[in-house]
């Protein structure tokens, strides 16, 4: 079920997915949207999936920061009259529901961190002008236009990972597109999110909810350096009284965490775990 909840600036379009489970608010990455959460939901999770302010359904919502985000969860949480839940967030959206449960523990139950919200060392030698760099190439192709199949099929020659054959990838990929072809994503808000994950200080020290850590054993295709090493997994275990053991996904990326089969039945049992 889609819902339009009131936030600063406009409104936010959010899914409920129904499942057998308590609510879990599910929070997708930096340049993604809702339809992320797909391969996590056919474990039967109910799922409250919001495409972030500026991207997809939520496109024309823009003036972001990780605490506008942090804000918006607040005014989701309270429209659908959920007190607490598990938050499960993915990339960028680790960072924003690691900052709900450091400012909002009260309406945070367990949190789930699926390759983000602890400091990734590749971050550390980020500057701004550096980041405008790095994003400049999916930028560009801002200016494109699209059909579902070769948006798909353009993102499955860049990474083989993504199998064009899954059903549910050209879902994904079909919802960042608006009927026109173009890509559903605002600039300024991607970049304004970029820097403020990136050069940011993480709170994670303060974390007091119980929380889990998967990581992916690549970061962007097959045998690339990880976003997180095992020595940094062991060290945010070891520093965080809070967090469990933290979880590999072998032979996975970043995003094949939650959209391959694979690496969305680890994340799904860490989820189950939580709840």
């Amino acid at each position: 079920m889609l819902h339009q909840i009131p936030v600063d600036g406009g409104t936010l379009t959010v899914e409920v997915i129904e499942g057998d489970t308590a609510p879990v608010l599910a929070l997708h990455g930096l340049t993604s949207n809702r339809k992320l959460w797909s391969w996590v939901a056919a474990h039967g999770f109910t799922l409250v999936t919001p495409d972030l302010r500026g991207r997809a359904d939520s496109v024309s919502l823009t003036g972001s920061s990780l605490r506008q985000h942090t804000d918006d969860m607040v005014r989701v949480l309270d429209a659908l009259e959920l007190d607490a839940v598990t938050v499960c967030g993915m990339s960028m959206g680790a960072y924003v529901g690691l900052d709900l449960a450091v400012t909002h523990p009260d309406r945070v139950r367990a949190l789930v961190l699926v390759d983000g919200g602890f400091p990734m060392p590749a971050h550390a030698a980020m500057t701004p002008e550096l980041i405008d760099m790095a994003f400049a190439p999916q930028l560009a192709a801002l200016a494109q236009t699209w059909t579902p199949d070769s948006y798909l099929a353009a993102n499955a020659a860049v990474n083989p990972l993504i199998d064009p054959a899954d059903p549910l990838q050209r879902e994904y990929f079909a919802h960042d597109l608006s009927p026109d072809g173009r890509r559903r994503l605002d600039e300024d808000t991607v970049l304004a999110d970029a820097r403020d994950t990136i050069l940011g200080d993480s709170p994670w020290r303060s974390l007091t909810v119980p929380t889990w850590f998967v990581r992916a054993e690549w970061s962007t295709g097959p045998n690339t350096p990880p976003a997180y090493t095992e020595s940094d997994a062991a060290r945010f275990h070891a520093a965080l009284p809070v967090l469990r053991e933290p979880v590999l996904i072998n032979e996975v990326d970043h995003g094949g965490t939650v959209m391959t089969p694979a690496g969305a039945a680890v994340t799904a049992k860490v989820l189950a775990e939580a709840l």
